[in-house]
């Protein structure tokens, strides 16, 4: 029993180098693929194919992932940063010179020679052990001038006597080697591919750092907001309301026929001071969230949308209340920015929530798409600014893609905890 689950283990391990090396193929052609588009990125068409060439890369090195995973029994995690849109020439340098592109590259270079190398070994041994084997059946059928050599000439019964042992030798090789070889194959593949836990640590204190910062700005915003409405709406409305009353008790005294209209106006203010305080109470946190949840409060949303709605709800679950105030506010926002700048006819709504690319809790995603006339930026102090301050203060973020004649999209990521 020990010796068959052996001899599965290798015919697995030797099955793995062989697809391996098959891939790897490819995978020196796409290296000399990005050899060329480096030569040519001092001309415009060399940076106008790297970010597809990266996303080619991307893909492949994604099935080699789950290629190892399914060999190994263990996930390869993979973590990219986002795509960006409308992307400047900056852009675009940082994001080609990014670890995990350099790290993809790394690996397909060693992918590329070292599988091709190790199928070659898999493939050749056994065969080099068998002909070693059969040596004794046909040396004498050779031309005098062109003997046996594997890996001496064999001229003699005696030189041929002891070929099969070079054979078994041949075979045991193999049989130590293939697993070997699959499982350096298999170790490169994790080593490279799936993120470095010290560089993702300091990039998670950085990001850490810059949602904190983020939170505060936001945080000091928020509040400048609400003392403003209150200064400008509710407070002056309420100081209105105590000068109207002043006004009717003097009338009450002096002209009774004055008091009553008197009153009535300062019941008027102080119903506008109430209806402006609950639309305040409202931005800080919407009760309807606690009513009807996340899904019924965009539901709303969309059924106020001054433009045709679509909403698609997928497996939408519950986040922190935090998390699902920052989304509604979002799609809030992005609602009322379709409605004020698109132009557009309809817009689509979707959100669902799902498992994180690193296995860390869930995430969750939102789209908004409208067929607009497209073009839409990001202007500092602005509405999709203002979305992007509130993600990014959950560690999240959000990607704009507008191009001329549309459609634009407002893909939003929020992470909803462990």
């Amino acid at each position: 029993m020990r010796h068959a689950g052996a001899v599965k283990k290798r015919t697995r391990a030797a099955v793995y180098v062989l697809v391996e090396g098959a891939a790897a193929v490819v995978s020196l052609f796409l290296l000399m693929v990005g050899l060329i588009l480096l030569s040519l990125s001092i001309l415009i068409v060399g940076w106008l194919l790297l970010p597809s060439y990266v996303r080619v890369l991307r893909w492949w090195a994604g099935l080699a992932r789950k290629r190892t995973a399914a060999y190994t029994g263990r996930p390869v995690l993979q973590r990219y940063p986002p795509m960006p849109g409308n992307p400047t020439f900056g852009d675009w340098r940082r994001f080609l010179t990014d670890q995990s592109t350099r790290r993809d590259a790394a690996w397909l270079s060693i992918h590329g020679l070292g599988a091709f190398v190790a199928a070659t070994l898999t493939i050749a041994l056994p065969l080099g052990a068998l002909n070693s084997i059969a040596v004794p059946l046909y040396w004498q059928q050779m031309p005098a001038g062109e003997p046996v050599n594997n890996p001496y000439p064999v001229t003699s019964w005696l030189g041929a006597a002891g070929m099969p042992l070079i054979g078994i030798l041949y075979l045991l090789i193999a049989w130590w080697l293939v697993p070997a070889m699959a499982k350096w194959i298999s170790w490169s593949t994790t080593t490279l591919l799936a993120p470095d836990t010290r560089s993702d640590l300091s990039k998670r204190v950085t990001a850490l750092t810059a949602s904190r910062a983020a939170a505060l700005d936001a945080h000091s915003a928020e509040l400048k907001r609400i003392e403003r409405d209150l200064h400008d709406g509710a407070q002056n409305r309420l100081v209105a309301v105590v000068m109207m009353l002043g006004m009717a008790e003097r009338s009450l005294q002096n002209n009774p026929d004055q008091a009553l209209p008197q009153l009535h106006r300062a019941q008027d203010a102080a119903t506008e001071a109430l209806s402006e305080l609950r639309t305040l109470v409202h931005d800080i946190y919407p009760p309807i969230l606690d009513e009807l949840g996340l899904e019924g409060a965009i539901s709303a949303l969309a059924g106020r949308s001054a433009v045709p709605c679509v909403l698609e709800i997928d497996e939408l679950r519950r986040a922190p209340a935090a998390v699902e105030a920052a989304a509604y506010f979002v799609v809030a926002e992005a609602l009322t920015n379709v409605a004020k700048h698109s132009g557009a006819r309809s817009v689509t709504v979707t959100a669902r929530t799902e498992a994180s690319a690193d296995s860390l809790g869930e995430t969750m995603l939102i789209d908004v798409i409208d067929d607009g006339q497209g073009g839409a930026n990001e202007r500092p102090g602005g509405g999709v600014a203002g979305i992007r301050r509130r993600v990014e203060a959950f560690e999240g973020t959000a990607v704009l893609e507008s191009p001329e004649g549309g459609p634009t999209t407002m893909r939003v990521e929020l992470p909803c905890g462990f």
